[in-house]
C-alpha cells in the first residue's frame, strides 16, 4: 500500500496507465544500459542499437495489453462495488477526496461493503433477538442474554406473568388496544425491575423476568410493587376494573435452567387456577399475595 500511495503522482486518475509507465521505465533499462555504454566505448552499433530498441517496444506494446487484460476484471468489480462518494477519508485512513483511481475505486467499495454487511448482520441479529411489538427482547434474546451471564451472576429468580383476562382485552376492545396493553405492560416491567433484572416477551400475553441475585420472596415485593401500581395507575381496563396480571417464581442457581422455567410456569398456572391477580412460588406453590 506504501508503494501504491508513493506512485500516485504518476496519472493519479489511471491506475493502468501508471503500471504501463513502471513497465516502460524498466522495459528500457537494457536499452539505456546498453546506449550509455556505447557512447561511453564508442563501440556502438546502429543495427543492434536498433534491434534492441524495435524489441524493447514490442515488449512494451505486449505489456500494455497484458495489463489491459488483467486489469479488465477488476475494473468491472470497482465498478459493481461503486464509488464512495463524499467520503473524506477511507477506513485505512487515506484521503480520498482527490480523483479515485480504480484501486482507490476497488479500496472504498470494499469497505463500504464490509460496512453495508455489518449493518445488515446487526439488523438481523435484532430482529431475531428483540420483540417487535414491545421493543424488549423476545424470547431467544431473553435465552441467549441468560445463558451468557458470568458465572457470578447465574443465580436469582424466574417470573413468569400472563395478562389477566387478556382475550376479553382483544375481543371487547380489539387487538390494537390489546398490542397497547402488551407495551404498555412491557414498559412497567423495564421501568420498575433493576438494571441487573432481564425482561422479556414470553410469547403472547406472557412475559418473563430474571430477578438477578434475589430469593423468592425479594422477586415476589418486586412484582407487588408493579402490581400495586396497576392498581393506582392501570394500563388498561377490562369491564370498569384494572388490569392484572399473574405470576408464577423460581428460584434458579446455575444448573437446569429450563427445569426453573418450567416450575415457575407451572407457578403462574397455579396463580390463575387460584383466582388471578396474585403471584405464586414454585416451593410450596402458595400465593405470595
Amino acid at each position: 500500500m506504501n508503494f501504491y500511495l508513493a506512485t500516485s503522482f504518476i496519472f493519479p486518475r489511471s491506475l493502468r496507465m501508471r503500471i504501463f509507465f513502471l513497465c516502460f521505465v524498466a522495459t528500457h533499462v537494457p536499452l539505456l544500459a546498453y546506449t550509455v555504454w556505447g557512447l561511453a566505448t564508442g563501440r556502438i552499433a546502429a543495427v543492434a542499437f536498433w534491434l534492441l530498441l524495435t524489441a524493447t517496444a514490442a515488449g512494451t506494446v505486449l505489456a500494455l495489453l497484458g495489463i489491459g487484460a488483467l486489469l479488465a476484471p477488476i475494473e468491472k468489480l470497482a465498478d459493481a462495488l461503486g464509488d464512495q462518494e463524499g467520503e473524506e477519508e477511507d477506513q485505512g485512513g487515506h484521503d480520498t477526496s482527490r480523483a479515485q483511481d480504480l484501486i482507490q475505486k476497488l479500496y472504498n467499495g470494499v469497505h463500504r461493503a464490509r460496512r453495508s454487511t455489518d449493518k445488515a448482520m446487526r439488523e438481523l441479529d435484532l430482529v431475531a433477538h428483540e420483540d417487535m411489538l414491545t421493543g424488549i427482547l423476545n424470547r431467544r434474546g431473553f435465552m441467549k442474554k441468560i445463558n451468557s451471564l458470568p458465572a457470578s451472576q447465574r443465580h436469582g429468580c424466574f417470573a413468569i406473568l400472563d395478562i389477566d383476562y387478556f382475550k376479553q382485552v382483544n375481543d371487547e376492545m380489539g387487538h390494537d388496544e390489546g398490542d397497547r396493553v402488551l407495551r404498555a405492560l412491557a414498559g412497567r416491567l423495564s421501568e420498575q425491575t433493576r438494571r441487573a433484572d432481564i425482561v422479556a416477551r414470553w410469547g403472547g400475553e406472557e412475559f418473563v423476568v430474571f430477578f438477578n441475585g434475589v430469593i423468592e420472596t425479594e422477586a415476589c415485593w418486586a412484582l407487588e410493587r408493579i402490581a400495586w401500581r396497576m392498581q393506582g395507575d392501570p394500563i388498561g381496563r377490562i369491564k370498569g376494573r384494572p388490569i392484572t396480571f399473574s405470576g408464577g417464581v423460581c428460584r434458579w442457581v446455575e444448573g437446569d435452567l429450563t427445569g426453573s422455567l418450567i416450575h415457575a410456569d407451572e407457578a403462574l398456572y397455579e396463580a390463575k387456577r387460584n383466582g388471578r391477580d396474585q403471584v405464586c412460588t414454585a416451593v410450596a406453590l402458595t400465593p405470595a399475595r
